[in-house]
């Protein structure tokens, strides 16, 4: 199935990871990044994309807000967005406040986009009971909004009371920067229609959409033009697709592991088990194809869940920035222009 004539924002996604067995330094992994976003920009990529986690042996970013600011006054153009900050592990005032400062950095570019988190470790490093995470979110999102919306708020909850609190200076974005809520579990569908302005996903969204679009009519909202961002967990053009396989394929193997081992250990699953690099193959997470093929898969995803904001992870794990400049190039001029 072929949609013509659809219109999206292309954006990249990063974590900034730094595996042990490829270990560089991690300022040069940073500047690397922050030089490939800058280029990206320049040849068309619309959005950028960061994520968080905590305690990772690889790095994983944890400050998702601090490199949001650094790309801010690095770009010019390029909406500026969390996939998704752990809202859970923050208070929702200092969220607003250092969103709102990236917001001013990039004269009005940044998105909000969170999840609840599921890592152990990371609520236990933090001193937050996971068992909270849910109510703490719901809570979270309503203080931000509220706050970058102008309001003085006080607010009375289970898990954050405050006091006449007023945010200055306030997000350049009005009424407020965007919130988008992300999540796999319906809980998390509902959150995003409840409490935010669209969903984020990746990978098949298909019942999340259906899920979202049920949520959204339950609550009366409008479910014409639903707000939504998602796409291909990895998807790369390449112009010799195998050769490129052979050599991205152990990081993105390594991505997938480190995923399940986390997902284990909090009584969740998500991906397949992949001992090699063969299961990898079957298992059709990592796409490395030409650029027809990557337009005609993009067309039918859309198809699917009609998202406008397509993003896809930029770098695997480990594996140098500068190489995956041809592929990112490639993209920007052989697939995103079926989409302008």
């Amino acid at each position: 199935m072929s949609q013509p004539n659809v219109k999206l924002r292309f954006g990249l996604w990063y974590a900034f990871r730094n595996p042990p067995q490829w270990q560089r330094s991690y300022q040069d992994i940073y500047n690397d990044i922050l030089e490939q976003i800058v280029w990206a920009e320049q040849i068309g990529y619309d959005d950028v994309w960061l994520t968080e986690h905590h305690f990772a042996d690889d790095g994983h970013a944890p400050s998702p807000l601090v490199q949001a600011g650094a790309i801010a006054v690095k770009t010019k153009k390029m909406r500026i967005g969390t996939g998704v900050l752990l809202l859970p592990l923050y208070h929702p005032v200092r969220v607003a406040e250092d969103g709102a400062t990236v917001d001013i950095l990039s004269g009005g570019r940044f998105e909000l986009g969170v999840g609840v988190g599921y890592r152990v470790e990371e609520f236990s490093g933090l001193g937050i009971p996971r068992e909270h995470r849910g109510g703490r979110a719901n809570e979270g999102l309503e203080i931000i909004r509220r706050l970058w919306e102008g309001e003085t708020v006080t607010f009375k909850g289970k898990h954050f009371q405050i006091e006449n609190a007023k945010l200055t200076p306030g997000p350049l974005q009005q009424p407020r920067p965007p919130i988008w809520v992300g999540g796999f579990a319906n809980a998390a569908v509902k959150r995003a229609a409840r409490l935010g302005d669209g969903y984020i996903g990746t990978g098949d969204m298909k019942e999340s959409y259906q899920a979202y679009l049920r949520e959204l009519q339950a609550l009366g909202k409008d479910t014409a033009n639903p707000k939504l961002a998602g796409g291909h967990f990895w998807l790369i053009v390449a112009n010799d697709p195998e050769k490129s396989w052979h050599e991205i394929a152990p990081h993105v193997l390594y991505q997938i592991n480190v995923y399940n081992e986390w997902l284990t250990k909090a009584g969740q699953s998500l991906f397949p088990q992949l001992p090699d690099e063969a299961a990898l193959k079957a298992s059709g997470i990592l796409n490395i194809v030409t650029p027809d093929t990557a337009v005609q898969m993009i067309k039918d995803y859309v198809a699917e869940v009609p998202i406008q904001r397509f993003y896809t992870w930029t770098l695997p794990p480990g594996y140098p920035a500068k190489k995956m400049n041809e592929h990112l190039e490639l993209f920007a001029a052989k697939v995103m222009p079926h989409f302008r």
